[in-house]
């Protein structure tokens, strides 16, 4: 009798299990392409999110506010920028008020904390309840951005998971699914990164994810994965570790 063995079994590389999570979500995939929200489509999110958080995952959630206010958009119309990023502050709130509504709908514990004081709805951010909230097995969304001007979401996330010790900043984006050399959008001939650096992305000029935000993580030693919000289940691939999009890391 022939006996076959087997090829011991490798781990991906590419594959991590994480029990605290920082999930960057966007503000444009919650208006459904549009102005405003789509109930739809933040329940599909919640639902992914709930599945994870049911598996034991810690998860903490930054929400842009692309489908109501962009400060950058609204400083090319005449606005001042400082007021318009203030806009866009309170639109992530509404988006961090609806993900909650639709998580507790899921039976999933939350909280959502915020930059800017508005007592009657969020409680203030502070790192060390938000910790807290996470060890219970709550969801924790962080609104209004860093409550100052100028600063971008993809930059809120870094500090936030860095504050906060999360294993790793998860960083949805809406039209593309990872890393590209350049523009997939532009360029049919773009070709995707499953794994890249830190500093080849910057120094590369690579922008699927602001700079600074880049930088943070980088100095820091914490991975950040890219990924498209398009495709079923991709939020919950993401969060369970598996291999999705594109892994930046230090080295």
């Amino acid at each position: 009798m022939t006996t076959i063995v087997s090829e011991p079994q490798t781990a991906d590389p590419l594959h991590r299990a994480y029990r605290r999570v920082l999930l960057k979500l966007s503000g444009e995939v919650f208006g459904g392409g549009r102005i405003g929200l789509a109930p739809e489509v933040v329940r599909g999110i919640a639902r992914q999110i709930a599945e994870a958080v049911r598996e034991g995952v810690q998860v903490a959630v930054v929400i842009g506010g692309g489908n109501f206010f962009r400060g950058a958009e609204l400083q090319q119309q005449g606005m001042d920028r400082a007021r318009a990023d203030y806009m866009g502050m309170l639109g992530t709130v509404m988006n961090c008020l609806a993900l909650q509504d639709f998580l507790e709908k899921e039976g999933i514990d939350t909280r959502v904390q915020t930059a800017i004081t508005m007592g009657q709805v969020a409680e203030p951010y502070i790192p060390r309840r938000a910790i807290r909230h996470l060890e219970k097995g709550r969801v924790v969304i962080f609104g209004a951005g860093a409550g100052m001007p100028y600063f971008s979401t993809d930059t809120v996330s870094a500090q936030r998971a860095l504050e906060i010790k999360c294993d790793a900043v998860l960083m949805s984006k809406n039209g593309v699914d990872g890393v590209y050399d350049a523009d997939p959008r532009t360029n049919p001939d773009a070709q995707k990164f499953d794994k890249v650096t830190y500093r080849e992305a910057l120094q590369r000029g690579l922008k699927v994810v602001d700079a600074t935000s880049f930088s943070l993580c980088m100095e820091n030693g914490i991975d950040m994965v890219v990924f498209g919000m398009e495709g079923a289940g991709n939020i919950s691939r993401a969060v369970r570790g598996e291999r999705i999009g594109t892994l930046v890391c230090a080295d």
